[in-house]
């Protein structure tokens, strides 16, 4: 193995200047990238402000992810097999869009807005694929999610019951290893068989663990009104446009 096989680089998705920065240095260095797995993930924090002011987990798991897509789409497009794996969650089932209240100004409820924001991950996933498709393409847009996984997310930034109860009980008894958590995300990066706009999940009850397999996409994460709408916002939140057609 090489010195150079694995490179590390400092990003901060809740912060567009960090992702401006990074994905500057890509497009120094690189020509083409072949896969992006937007994985980033904040859970259930008391409401907090990204440097742009904007609510925390809507900036880190989907702005953050939006601009980054956009901004090396080009030199994915050059890519072999090119993908972009966005990271959602059973959860995202349970979300809803509050765009009159995207910040949580007005209410804001932790579990709520971190559905929220697995919600936007489904839908721009969707809306991506769709785009994709309509511009011809060779970039595929692919969403996945972990299951029931026990790593620090569920417990790093939670507060109260939220956090006695993944920390004492679901994640010791219930939730799988992060090794196993891992296998939807490259599955849909890598297996030959996956088609753009595929939904990869555990296969086990409730899609809590298991193997990868195809699982349901909610019927608000594919409707297209919805993703145009969450496009447009996105857009003018980030100020990155993308070079493909509109759906």
């Amino acid at each position: 193995m090489g010195p150079d096989l694995l490179d590390v680089r400092r990003l901060d998705l809740a912060d567009l200047e960090s992702v401006r920065a990074f994905a500057a240095g890509m497009r120094e260095e690189h020509r083409h990238l072949d896969v992006l797995v937007n994985n980033a993930g904040v859970m259930a924090p008391p409401r907090t402000l990204s440097a742009q002011g904007h609510e925390l987990q809507f900036a880190t798991n989907h702005l953050g992810h939006f601009a980054l897509t956009g901004l090396l789409l080009d030199l994915l497009a050059a890519g072999r097999d090119p993908r972009v794996v966005t990271v959602s969650s059973i959860n995202h089932r349970q979300g809803s869009l509050r765009f009159e209240d995207l910040g949580g100004e007005r209410d804001y409820a932790p579990m709520a807005f971190y559905n929220q924001s697995k919600l936007a991950n489904a839908v721009f996933g969707q809306e991506l694929h769709r785009r994709l498709t309509a511009s011809a393409s060779p970039v595929r847009a692919v969403l996945a999610h972990p299951g029931y996984t026990a790593t620090s997310l569920q417990t790093r930034d939670t507060r109260g019951l939220t956090r006695l109860f993944f920390g004492r009980i679901g994640n010791p008894l219930i939730a799988q290893s992060p090794e196993r958590g891992a296998l939807s995300q490259l599955y849909a990066a890598t297996d030959p068989t996956v088609v753009g706009g595929e939904f990869i999940g555990p296969d086990g009850p409730a899609e809590l663990r298991g193997a990868p397999t195809r699982v349901r996409l909610s019927d608000a994460a594919a409707d297209a009104g919805t993703g145009r709408r969450l496009w447009e916002v996105s857009e003018g939140l980030t100020g990155v446009s993308f070079p493909v057609t509109a759906s």
